[in-house]
């Protein structure tokens, strides 16, 4: 029964998505108020684009950011469409041009299967990364936890055996600050898809955080409450990093799982887009 309501939910939050377009417009109308967030340190910014998305996707987030004081950049590699293990070597290879240019510490911003790019770059290269964000992610590893998986699978063909053994690392997080910024109203990837899961085992488990916004999947990329957690994740010192903090009003808006919902691995019983 609670699977059965759980998938109902999924189809009104999916059909729901069209409220992006308030949250791209609130984005302009409160971008004066934005400005105002915590200023940042100047180190490099990368974003990486969802499924389908280009650096135009991510151009509202990196301009404002590039205001609060960052030097931000797009991935420069086209539409997001295809992955290989070309596209991942130009992806680490951009790394480190970034690190050789500013000889400071990148904190990479993955939206959706962007921000399962990030984990994986950062895992492969962890020395120039600072901090890893991703934006209603399918970190889980299962295909069937976001809703553009057909699609995806469909241009990119079944997957080899050495992807299908890496997939099952996926949910593990890369050495560095992890910060997992997800929507329970999600109609693209399912929020439990997006929750990073037991990983308080781990040796940096007090670096590994999840936070949930009010927000649809279109519009996490220009949506204010998103832009609010990104300047203040972004704002900390490099190798002071805290978990989110929030106040007793902002503990209305900013909520965490429970922490029966990480402590349990993603299985076939969690529910899963069909």
């Amino acid at each position: 029964m609670k699977s059965k309501l759980r998938r109902v939910q999924q189809i009104v939050y999916r059909y729901s998505e069209w409220r992006a377009i308030f949250e791209f417009q609130s984005f302009y109308a409160l971008k004066p108020l934005m400005k105002r967030f915590v200023k940042g340190d100047g180190h490099p910014v990368l974003f990486l684009p969802g499924f389908g998305g280009s650096d135009a996707s991510t151009a509202p987030m990196r301009k404002l950011l590039q205001d609060l004081g960052y030097q931000t950049y797009g991935w420069g590699l086209g539409r997001n469409l295809f992955f290989d293990d070309d596209l991942e070597k130009e992806m680490v290879a951009m790394l480190d041009e970034m690190y050789a240019k500013h000889g400071r510490k990148i904190s990479i911003v993955g939206w959706s299967l962007g921000g399962l790019y990030a984990r994986e770059i950062a895992k492969v290269n962890p020395d120039v990364v600072r901090h890893v964000i991703s934006l209603g992610s399918p970190i889980s590893g299962r295909y069937r936890h976001s809703d553009a998986s057909h699609l995806y699978r469909a241009i990119n063909g079944p997957p080899s055996a050495q992807e299908q053994l890496r997939r099952q690392a996926v949910n593990a997080p890369p050495p560095v600050p992890t910060t997992s910024i997800y929507s329970k109203t999600d109609g693209v990837v399912s929020w439990e898809g997006s929750v990073q899961r037991h990983y308080e085992e781990l040796d940096n488990s007090d670096q590994v955080e999840n936070i949930e916004v009010p927000a649809s999947h279109i519009g996490l990329g220009f949506n204010a409450l998103v832009m609010y957690v990104l300047a203040d994740r972004l704002s900390q010192k490099e190798g002071q990093w805290k978990p989110f903090e929030t106040s007793t009003l902002t503990k209305l808006i900013f909520r965490k799982p429970s922490k029966e919902t990480t402590a349990r691995r993603s299985t076939s019983a969690d529910f899963v887009i069909s």
